[in-house]
């Protein structure tokens, strides 16, 4: 009799300029991530609350903890804790015209705007964020 169960957290991001989706990728759920799930079976005091982007162009590894090169100050997600629907959870962040301008490589989730636990990281061909540009990123994480 098989008595194992494998649970996968997965994620993709779908980033938008000017409301055109601009590129689509998958991300890492890091180590601190993967923890930060399972203390919730526990305690539902802690959600993520932000999202940061960076310049950085290092691979994710399960080992991080924040972006290499952060861009700006972490935004507040749309929805503190994001948007549950079935397995999958929905985080979105929007980047108004005139900040967090550059070239926009990476990005990630965390449970507070400075230090806080990091769930996710991913790094992405370049997203060229101007001045005038508005730009949204939806990150939803599945859990099979």
């Amino acid at each position: 009799m098989n008595t194992q169960d494998g649970i996968a957290l997965t994620g993709k991001l779908i980033i938008s300029l000017n409301d055109e989706i601009v590129r689509e990728t998958e991300n890492l759920v890091v180590t601190a991530g993967k923890e930060w799930v399972t203390a919730r079976m526990k305690d539902t005091s802690t959600v993520m609350t932000h999202m940061g982007i960076g310049t950085g162009t290092t691979a994710a590894a399960i080992g991080n903890t924040d972006l290499e090169t952060v861009i700006g100050a972490r935004l507040a997600l749309t929805t503190s804790g994001g948007t549950v629907a079935g397995a999958v959870i929905t985080y979105a962040c929007s980047y108004p015209s005139g900040a967090h301008t550059g070239a926009i490589t990476e990005a990630g989730i965390f449970t507070a705007a400075t230090s806080g636990t990091m769930l996710a990281r991913t790094v992405f061909t370049v997203v060229n964020k101007g001045a005038l540009d508005s730009m949204t990123i939806s990150w939803a994480v599945t859990i099979s």
